[in-house]
C-alpha cells in the first residue's frame, strides 16, 4: 500500500469535490475528466485525465478538527485516548504480513510533516514494525551508507553483543533487534530501491522531479522490492489563508506525481496488486474566511482510490449543494481502513493485545465499502 498524505487537510472544494458557480465553490473552476460527467477542481488536470483508474469517495466523514488527533484517527482508526497508544494501520499491516526482519524495512514513511504523535509508530507491537522515517527522497541518507567493510561492521557488532550481554539488565531483544535490521540494510544488496538517482531521465522527468515526486518515485522502487507500506507526505495544506493562491502551488507536483505513480505501476504490472490513497484528515469549511482561506471541516471531505483491485472511473457518495454535509453514502475513517484490508487481503477483524491485556482488532468497527471493488 502506498499512502499519499497530503498533511494540513486539503480542501475538498480544490482537489475532488468542487462546486464551481457556488459561493462555497469560491472562484475556482471545475474540470472535465476521463469519466463523463464527472469533474474535478482546475489543479489537476494529471489526475483529471487518469480518473478512469481513480476511485473518488467524497463523502469522507469525522469528527475530529484537530490536526493532531484527526491525523492521529486517520492512521489508526481510534480516536487518541490517554490509556493507549494505539499501532499505526501500517504497522499492523506489516505485521499481518510478517514483514518484520528482512533487509528492507516493511514500513518506510518520507516527508518533512511528521508531528510528535500521528498514529504511525506501532507502539506496542514493537520498534520491528515501526516506519522507517526519512526527511527527504531521492538519495539515500548519509547514515545508510557503509562506512567500512561488511567483516568489520560484522566485528563491530560482536563485541557489541558481547559487552551487551555481560553488561545489560533486562531484556535487550529490542535493542539487539534494532542493530540487526540497521545493519541488514546498511549491508543490503538491495539499499538502492531508496535512490531515484539511477531511474532514466524520462521517468524522473514524468514524476517532477520534486521532493513529493521523488518521494512518489520511491515508493514506487520501493514496492517493487518488497516493501509493504509506503507513506509519502505533501505538507502545506492546512490553509486558512489565501487557501486558493497556496492549493494553485501546492498541487500541481502533486497532480504530476500521482498520474505519474498510477501510469507507472500501470506499466510495470504492479497496480492490480498496489494499493494508492491520497488523503489528508479532514477537509475545509464551506465558509471561506476573510483571509481567502477555509477552516478544518471534518464533516463532509474526499479521499482518492486507485489499485489494489479499486474499481476506476467511479465517484462514491456526494454532499449538499453547499458542501455542508454527506447526502449520500457516509464512509468513516473504519469504513475506509476495513476496505483497506479488503485489497490487501488482511483480516481487519484479526485481535492484537496491548500490554494491560486490552485486545484491539486490526479496525475495529466500519464496514467495507463494497462499491469500491465492484
Amino acid at each position: 500500500m502506498i499512502l499519499l498524505w497530503l498533511a494540513g487537510g486539503p480542501s475538498q472544494f480544490e482537489t475532488f469535490s468542487p462546486k464551481p458557480g457556488t459561493e462555497p465553490g469560491g472562484p475556482t473552476a471545475a474540470i472535465e475528466t476521463a469519466v463523463p460527467g464527472v469533474r474535478v477542481a482546475e489543479h489537476w488536470p494529471r489526475v483529471a485525465a487518469a480518473l478512469d483508474r481513480f476511485a473518488v469517495v467524497r463523502s469522507m466523514t469525522g469528527k475530529e478538527a484537530d490536526h493532531t488527533r484527526a491525523s492521529y484517527q486517520s492512521h489508526t482508526g481510534f480516536r487518541p485516548v490517554p490509556s493507549v497508544r494505539h499501532p499505526g494501520f501500517g504497522a499492523r499491516v506489516v505485521h499481518q504480513r510478517n514483514r518484520a526482519g528482512g533487509d528492507l524495512p516493511g514500513s518506510v514513511a518520507v516527508g518533512s510533516a511528521f508531528r510528535t504523535d500521528e498514529g504511525r509508530s506501532a507502539t506496542f507491537l514493537g520498534t520491528a514494525y515501526d516506519p522507517m522515517k526519512m526527511r527527504t527522497a531521492g538519495r539515500l541518507p548519509d547514515e545508510m551508507r557503509p562506512s567500512t567493510t561488511a567483516d568489520e561492521l560484522r566485528r563491530r557488532d560482536a563485541l557489541r553483543r558481547d559487552l551487551q550481554q555481560a553488561l545489560a539488565v533486562g531484556d535487550t531483544s529490542g535493542h539487539d533487534g534494532l542493530y540487526d535490521a540497521a545493519i541488514n540494510l546498511t549491508l543490503s544488496k538491495r539499499l538502492d530501491a531508496f535512490s531515484v538517482e539511477g531511474e532514466p531521465r524520462s521517468v524522473r522527468t514524468a514524476y517532477g522531479e520534486t521532493p513529493f515526486g521523488d518521494g512518489c518515485l520511491m515508493a514506487r522502487r520501493l514496492v517493487e522490492r518488497g516493501v509493504t507500506f509506503v507513506e509519502v507526505v505533501s505538507d502545506g495544506w492546512d490553509t486558512h489563508a489565501d487557501g486558493f493562491g497556496r492549493v494553485a502551488s501546492l498541487a500541481p507536483p502533486v497532480d504530476r506525481a500521482v498520474a505519474a505513480l498510477v501510469d507507472d505501476l500501470e506499466a510495470r504490472g504492479m497496480l492490480e496488486k498496489t494499493l494508492v490513497v491520497v488523503a489528508g484528515e479532514f477537509g475545509r469549511t464551506p465558509k471561506i474566511t476573510n483571509a481567502a482561506g477555509r477552516n478544518h471541516f471534518p464533516k463532509a471531505y474526499n479521499v482518492l482510490l486507485a489499485g489494489g483491485g479499486v474499481r476506476g472511473g467511479q465517484v462514491i457518495g456526494e454532499t449538499s449543494a453547499g458542501g455542508h454535509e454527506v447526502t449520500d453514502r457516509p464512509v468513516t475513517i473504519t469504513d475506509l481502513l476495513r476496505s483497506c484490508c479488503h485489497s490487501l487481503g488482511i483480516d481487519a477483524d484479526r485481535e492484537i493485545w496491548s500490554p494491560s491485556g486490552r485486545p484491539f482488532k486490526t479496525v475495529d468497527d466500519g464496514a467495507v465499502v463494497t462499491e469500491l471493488f465492484s
